[in-house]
């Protein structure tokens, strides 16, 4: 690897860590009809999800989202090393894309248990994997539209 690169592969591995062990204390600790307020618009719950992003696709099988992370985490992997600009973004991404995997190669689902809301209006539950692939996508195209270099 070149040099600087490990560290953003131990930033991933922090992220996987982080998310699975939030995922653990769910699972152990919120039952699947719990609801545990934090403030007037985010809620504690124990979902899981079959699907993709927002539980989309669930048609489509556990299998197939496994092989599609997998493709996209050795092509994000090869990022970090190659993109030494977005090393940080590519190892929020593949810290969230390991995490989720996880989740679908032991349960068969992804854990999903952030509750966010406004009114009657709940955003599809997601988990801290989901939270750092959008932290990362997002500056990535943040990055990529604002900030790119003009030829």
């Amino acid at each position: 690897m070149r040099n600087g690169s490990p560290v953003f592969f131990l930033v991933a591995i922090v992220v996987f860590i982080l998310d699975q062990l939030t995922k653990y204390l769910i699972k152990s600790y919120v039952g699947p009809f719990d609801v545990i307020r934090i403030f007037s618009f985010l809620n504690i719950i124990y979902a899981e999800n079959t699907g993709s992003a927002f539980g989309l696709f669930k048609s489509l099988g556990n299998s197939f989202f496994v092989i599609v992370a997998i493709v996209a985490m050795v092509t994000v992997s090869v990022l970090i090393v190659k993109d030494k600009a977005n090393r940080l973004v590519f190892s929020f991404i593949l810290g969230g894309a390991l995490g989720n995997v996880a989740d679908r190669i032991i349960h068969g689902y992804v854990i999903d248990f952030l509750d966010l809301y406004v009114g009657n209006y709940h955003w599809p539950t997601f988990n801290v994997a989901d939270s750092f692939l959008t932290i990362g996508i997002a500056l990535l195209v943040i990055k990529t539209v604002f900030y790119a270099k003009k030829a």
